[in-house]
């Protein structure tokens, strides 16, 4: 197994908290995960997928009652969201007999639904963590670029071979799209909806244009807006926002947009290996995902994450700006040996004014680059943001 970077963040919020919902795709290692942390305490696992142990529920109240004493791990929740307004009660319950913290582990598949349900029961009363896929400050150098190619979905990243990772990541694309969403509830065409994941691969890190969007599936802007927020819900896809602090200037308004994981953005691209990578025109984009997850997945909770463009050239990749400080941190992003900074990095760099100013680059050395620029190997700068 390799040692996630959360764990500690989910034991403290066990800690603290009645109830801790631990939200991302599927196969991720949420269950993994838990069952880590609850070897260190009495604690009880629910599959909700199994008939067997929501047979036991059919009783919930009397069933949970019987293991207050105990951590209760209730696997793809979104199975049973009437447990939610149960779960409710025996939270305020345990709080009047004196135990308010560590009740419920929840995990599921981040939904439209499950958020819903669990803010309008547990309002007040639960915690949420988000677990990605394997980032590259969790594997560090030695396997940076088995996690670019293949992704960080655990499965896809210890398989035997490039092919049988390539495999997965197909299965787990097709699972996705004629199982897992049907039972979340949208009723999309799996066809229609793996049409426009493709999409967004081929557009990866690119400026959102729904238009052109639309009018390549043959529907309406609308729509396309609800494949979207679907696909991000399920925490498949990002969209970075633009900046908008400086008024002045003319600001470009559209969200960038990213498949979250590298290996799943070239399954859809059907790309198999690292020389068919390299030679791909997505494999600077795809970089440029890999970095930024990984970034964000270091960075302490409740970092705020954008990028900058003017309509006159000037770019930022990444710009992160960490709970505390007033000026954030200025991320170029690289894929080279030889990283050099352009014209219009340094104009935005002067409209921005950062407190730190990075290029994280392919290479493994640390060195400046421009008066207040640091080039940056990417797993550097996660452990810096982890220490953050």
């Amino acid at each position: 197994m390799i040692p996630r970077r959360l764990a500690a963040a989910l034991d403290a919020a066990l800690a603290e908290a009645p109830a801790v919902a631990l939200l991302g795709p599927r196969q991720v290692g949420k269950t993994t995960l838990a069952l880590a942390v609850a070897d260190a305490r009495p604690s009880v696992y629910l599959d909700l997928e199994s008939e067997a142990d929501r047979a036991k529920l059919s009783e919930p109240r009397l069933y949970l009652e019987q293991h207050a004493d105990k951590l209760i791990i209730l696997d793809e929740i979104h199975r049973a969201p009437q447990l939610f307004a149960e779960l409710r009660g025996l939270i305020d319950q345990g709080r009047r007999s004196g135990r308010s913290t560590g009740r419920f582990l929840i995990l599921g598949s981040a939904s439209i639904d499950l958020l819903k349900q669990s803010s309008e029961s547990l309002a007040g009363r639960i915690r949420y963590l988000e677990l990605g896929p394997i980032d590259a400050g969790e594997v560090g150098r030695e396997r940076l670029q088995a996690l670019w190619l293949r992704g960080g979905f655990p499965e896809s990243l210890l398989a035997a071979s490039d092919a049988a990772s390539l495999r997965w990541r197909r299965d787990f694309i097709r699972t996705y799209l004629e199982r897992d969403i049907p039972q979340l509830g949208p009723r999309i065409p799996a066809e229609t909806l793996r049409r426009f994941w493709t999409m967004l691969a081929h557009q990866q890190a690119g400026l959102l244009n729904a238009a052109a969007l639309a009018r390549a599936l043959v529907v309406d802007g609308k729509t396309v807006a609800r494949y979207l927020d679907l696909l991000v819900d399920l925490l498949l896809v990002r969209r970075l926002p633009p900046w908008q602090r400086n008024v002045g200037k003319r600001l470009v308004k559209s969200p960038k947009v990213y498949v979250r994981d590298s290996g799943l953005v070239h399954a859809l691209l059907s790309i198999s290996d690292h020389e068919a990578l390299l030679a791909h025109p997505v494999a600077g984009a795809s970089w440029e995902g890999l970095v930024i997850e990984s970034l964000l997945a270091a960075a302490p909770t409740g970092t705020e994450a954008s990028f900058y463009r003017t309509s006159a050239g000037a770019e930022i990749d990444l710009l992160l700006e960490l709970p505390g400080q007033s000026k954030p941190w200025a991320i170029e992003i690289k894929r080279g040996l030889a990283p050099k900074l352009e014209r219009g990095f340094h104009l935005a760099v002067e409209t921005v004014q950062p407190e730190r100013g990075f290029v994280v680059y392919g290479g493994a050395e640390r060195f400046p680059l421009a008066p207040g620029v640091e080039a940056v190997p990417l797993e550097a700068l996660c452990q810096e943001l982890a220490a953050s």
